[in-house]
């Protein structure tokens, strides 16, 4: 199935300076506490992410890499002192900068947004307290897999105060098949680390097979690293999925694995939050992972199908001044823009209040009591097109190439429709080939809500009805990305069994321009096949863990094949 995909950016590195200088001036400016170390962490995310794709430009080991990492790795030894309370000043970091400014840069790079940080509360601490807990010697050797463990790498080396800079890898070839391919001076210094008395391997994962971890281990396994010297730092303590090869499954099962639990960053979460909250009167309630749908559908049975990993952490907070909800909204620059989406939603009436942003999680009232949204038809549909509508109006894409290009989300739509009803009814979808350059024409993209399911919404005491998680989805690990509003409308008519040109009508009034027939039309078959693909391949990945939410997924993704084989029998017929 095709659902998974990223929207790097290319730009010219000096733009990414700039703000990284303000930021280390204005982190100066803040007294010692929480906000500093949040501003650092920001810091060190964005000085990451520079040298990933400066290091991914050359893809070389020497001194220049090094130059390029030396200041990710300077942030991560004063991130490591934030976190242990100690407050140190700027002026390193700031003569580091300038290096790299005077430095020769290439005219452009591409830079990807660390998944752990943006959707899954990775939080780089937790790597520190990992390197920390290991016990590992200052002489052992770290190799960090990009993208995330550009920086990951750089903390891991401050945690074991290690007496050599990471080297950084990028496997390549199938997602679940990655391997090495390095140049000659990458080679030579991979092949020196071989002969280290220890090895650390740092990344995030493993995810469906484990392959980013498996193609290290194997260029050094090849080069007679003996496997006992191996140390993996992944960011959970299981196992790799179901595409996992027996050979890296065997392996894994015998490394050496450093992890440190979230809980480490849960036990500090309250007292995070408590300048807007007041003090916890009761523990955390973790409402993670699906854990949500006992507060708002009291019969299992009735339970929506989630994608249980890929859900964002969120907890229950009670104090003295009532019950607040903590969601994970990312680290960094994307958690910022996420807080502000929020408020806008908020203020305009669409979304719960906003309480504030403490160190990545947005703190909201939990409102009581709050009851799902299940029935098919309730909608009221004017208060939906103006939600739409306003979004349309007031979050416009940031940039191009935020999302899927029309064409492929055919290629998507056609490929996963092969695979569910077969290539018969896929070549139904070729007809829109021809139609590719109006649709593009046609599109406004904008940061669309892309979850508009009837469990998404809340109906309170009264009548109001608000939208839950409302602020990333249109940035989350999927391929479709910004769209057009007519993606949201489409969603919106399947999941809530709504009349889509009584919807558009709606939207239009609000947003101020037409929505177009053709992207309508399109749209449809596009967004069935992809809800299909997620379904699909999420129940296929949780069927060994998750045996129930596995049935849930594989029962909604036959629901949208039922809705897709209806929905083909409309489409244009080719000419």
């Amino acid at each position: 199935m095709l659902v998974h995909g990223d929207h790097p950016r290319a730009l010219d590195p000096r733009k990414v300076l700039g703000p990284l200088r303000a930021r280390l001036r204005r982190l100066d400016t803040l007294p010692p506490g929480l906000e500093r170390h949040a501003e650092l962490v920001t810091l060190f995310i964005e000085a990451s992410v520079l040298a990933q794709g400066l290091l991914d430009a050359a893809d070389e080991a020497g001194p220049r890499s090094e130059t390029w990492l030396s200041l990710p790795l300077e942030l991560a030894r004063r991130l490591g002192d934030s976190w242990d309370g100690v407050t140190a000043t700027g002026k390193a970091s700031l003569a580091l900068l300038e290096s790299l400014e005077r430095s020769p840069l290439p005219a452009q790079v591409t830079l990807k947004e660390p998944e752990g940080y943006a959707h899954f509360a990775l939080y780089p601490e937790l790597y520190l307290e990992a390197a920390r807990a290991s016990r590992l010697a200052g002489s052992t050797r770290v190799v960090g897999v990009r993208s995330i463990g550009t920086g990951l790498a750089c903390i891991v080396a401050a945690g074991l105060d290690a007496s050599k800079p990471p080297l950084t890898v990028r496997p390549e070839g199938p997602p679940f098949e990655r391997r090495l391919s390095p140049g000659p001076q990458l080679t030579r210094a991979l092949e020196a680390v071989a002969r280290a008395d220890a090895v650390a391997i740092v990344d995030e994962g493993p995810g469906l097979s484990g392959s980013s971890f498996g193609a290290v281990a194997d260029f050094l396994e090849a080069r007679s690293l003996p496997r006992e010297r191996l140390h993996f730092f992944p960011s959970h303590e299981g196992a790799p999925g179901p595409m996992a090869s027996g050979h890296q499954r065997a392996r894994w099962a015998q490394v050496h694995r450093h992890t440190a639990d979230f809980n480490t960053c849960a036990a500090r979460l309250a007292a995070w939050v408590e300048d807007l909250t007041g003090p916890a009167i009761a523990p955390l309630e973790d409402i993670s992972a699906g854990a949500w749908r006992r507060h708002l559908i009291p019969d299992p049975r009735d339970w929506p199908a989630v994608h249980v990993q890929q859900e964002r952490r969120k907890y229950l907070l009670t104090t003295d001044q009532g019950t607040f909800l903590l969601r994970f909204a990312g680290l960094g620059v994307p958690a910022e823009h996420r807080a502000h989406r929020a408020r806008q939603l908020a203020e305009a009436g669409f979304t719960p209040p906003v309480t504030g942003l403490r160190h990545g999680f947005l703190v909201q009232p939990w409102l009581e009591p709050p009851r799902a949204c299940l029935r098919p038809r309730a909608m009221p549909l004017e208060h939906l097109g103006h939600y739409l509508g306003f979004r349309a109006r007031t979050f416009p894409a940031p940039e191009p190439g935020r999302g899927a290009s029309m064409s492929q989300l055919l290629e998507m739509a056609r490929y996963n429709t092969s695979q569910i009803l077969g290539e018969e009814s896929a070549r139904a979808l070729d007809a829109w080939a021809v139609h590719l350059d109006a649709l593009e024409q046609a599109a406004r993209p904008v940061e669309t809500d892309h979850k508009l399911q009837a469990w998404e919404w809340l109906e309170l005491p009264g009548g109001q009805v608000l939208k839950t998680d409302a602020v990333d989805h249109h940035a989350g690990l999927d391929l479709v990305g910004c769209q057009d509003v007519a993606w949201d409308i489409v969603g919106a008519a399947v999941e809530l069994d709504l009349s889509e040109p009584e919807l558009a009508t709606q939207v239009e009034r609000t947003c101020g321009h037409p929505v177009s027939p053709l992207l309508l039309c399109f749209y449809e078959p596009c967004y069935l096949a992809f809800q299909c693909g997620h379904h699909t391949l999420a129940a296929t990945a949780l069927e060994a863990i998750a045996p129930d939410e596995a049935v849930r997924l594989h029962a909604a993704a036959a629901r949208y094949a039922l809705r897709l084989k209806d929905a083909l029998r409309r489409q244009p017929k080719k000419h």
